[in-house]
């Protein structure tokens, strides 16, 4: 079965088709770098990184662009606030996108352009759409351009809307407009912007409106058609919609399929920086893991809106525990092998619109059947089903043996002290258990609870973990 995904724009679920056979080209909407990102944008993140790892195990060469909006009336607002350069506001929180894409285990997108790199092709395709009868400079000389949405009748086909019933588009005052509804292709420089933020054009100076940004961006690096455009529900309109229109108003194709992950909310509203109620990653991460966060915004299904809450993300931490332990269990008796072939039913999940829940349910199975085999020690069977599990998890990108999660440096040196003190305590507390010294048992016991540790008694001896709780903090 080859992957189907549902497609935003026909509401169907169709199979795959790539431009190019035997690879596929994707674009998704990256952050507007006003501020770091939080952990509702860095799902859409998550999700993206997963569908990318799927067509890479199914033999799929993959081209995966992410764009920056670096210009932008936040951002130029923010620079204003902070008494800092526009640029410099956009920088650091381009870079805070970037290291939450590499603490969430995020393979980095195969191109990141920014919007501020594609100028020439913006001006390039402005003119197109005003020689096609699609465009048009407002006559007051200020420099706007906008699209005339009424020239275009599918307009509203991705959202499946009627002109007449939209509202006017607020990203630009009405004055200058044929209609409310045009939208700003181009917005012409003001007095009190900063020079650095404008650009010259045949109608002249300003900067880029949103919206135009992606579609040069897509064509540049993607080409005129392309397989799977992303991003979060909430773009559908007006910004995807808006994309569409004047990508295929100047002649262009454009996507294939409309790939849109639904949102995550938090008390029932959209996470959202405006009303302030944001979780940051780089807060989030502090008290709790790393890979746990992404299992927690991995599980559900894309399409499902996820009601956010730290009790959830303790329960993910705990299921995700579980999963973890069998695969450090079984690595220390069978040796950690390399990620196998995942099963048969995890692919058919997985090429179901990415039925990351029913993968999941597939691993779960194999690691209780796991679970089985580790109290009767090492056998092939249970190497088969530790290869089995990593290279699900290795698919979801979750495999705690992968170099993104174990990792070395300081944090390998730290984990070898704590792992000969613990080592040593419940080495003490053998001996004493051995000699029915109980109550010295008890009290290393206890020690090591009240530092933080679980111990487990086995067959094998005595295992134990850090208290999930605790690990991330």
């Amino acid at each position: 079965m080859a992957l189907h995904l549902y497609d935003t724009a026909s509401r169907q679920t169709r199979a795959l088709d790539p431009v190019v056979p035997g690879e596929v080209s994707i674009y998704h909407c990256g952050l507007t770098v006003q501020g770091p990102p939080h952990i509702g944008h860095i799902r859409k993140e998550v999700v993206f990184d997963v569908l990318r790892r799927w067509l890479e195990r199914s033999g799929l060469e993959v081209t995966i662009v992410a764009n920056v909006t670096d210009i932008d009336d936040k951002i130029l607002a923010k620079g204003v606030e902070q008494g800092r350069p526009w640029f410099a506001v956009a920088y650091e929180n381009e870079r805070a996108l970037h290291a939450a894409y590499e603490v969430l285990g995020c393979i980095p997108p195969t191109y990141e352009p920014r919007a501020t790199g594609v100028v020439p092709e913006m001006i390039e395709l402005m003119q197109t759409l005003i020689e096609r009868g699609h465009a048009y400079a407002a006559g007051d000389e200020s420099g706007d351009v906008y699209f005339d949405v009424r020239s275009w009748p599918a307009y509203g086909e991705l959202s499946r809307q009627k002109v007449d019933d939209m509202l006017n588009a607020e990203d630009a005052p009405p004055e200058g407009k044929r209609d409310g509804r045009d939208f700003a292709l181009w917005k012409g420089h003001k007095d009190g912007d900063p020079e650095s933020a404008s650009w010259s054009t045949p109608w002249g100076r300003g900067r880029p409106g949103w919206h135009l940004e992606c579609s040069a961006m897509a064509a540049k690096y993607l080409g005129h058609e392309f397989d799977i455009h992303g991003g979060g529900l909430d773009l559908r309109f007006p910004h995807h919609e808006n994309e569409l229109a004047q990508s295929r108003a100047a002649g262009q194709p454009f996507a294939r399929v409309w790939m849109h992950n639904a949102m995550l909310n938090l008390a029932g509203a959209k996470m959202s920086k405006s009303v302030g109620n944001t979780l940051m990653v780089s807060e989030v991460v502090k008290r709790v893991r790393p890979i746990d966060l992404r299992y927690y915004l991995a599980a559900s299904h894309y399409r499902s809106i996820v009601e956010f809450s730290e009790e959830s993300l303790a329960e993910a931490a705990t299921a995700f525990g579980r999963v973890e332990g069998f695969v450090r269990r079984a690595a220390e008796l069978c040796g950690p092998g390399e990620p196998g072939d995942v099963p048969a039913e995890f692919a058919a999940a997985m090429d179901d619109d990415l039925s990351v829940p029913a993968a999941l349910a597939v691993l779960q199975g194999h690691v209780t059947d796991g679970n089985s085999l580790v109290a009767a020690g090492a056998s092939d069977a249970l190497a088969g089903v530790l290869a089995a599990v990593r290279g699900m998890l290795d698919v979801l990108g979750l495999d705690p043996l992968s170099p993104t999660w174990d990792r070395g440096g300081d944090d390998a040196a730290y984990a070898q002290v704590i792992d000969s003190l613990v080592e040593g305590l419940l080495e003490q507390r053998q001996q004493a258990r051995a000699t029915k010294d109980f109550a010295t048992a008890d009290r290393v016991r206890d020690q090591l609870t009240a530092a933080g540790i679980d111990i487990e008694d086995t067959p094998q001896g005595a295992r134990w973990s850090v208290k999930t709780d605790l690990l991330g903090s």
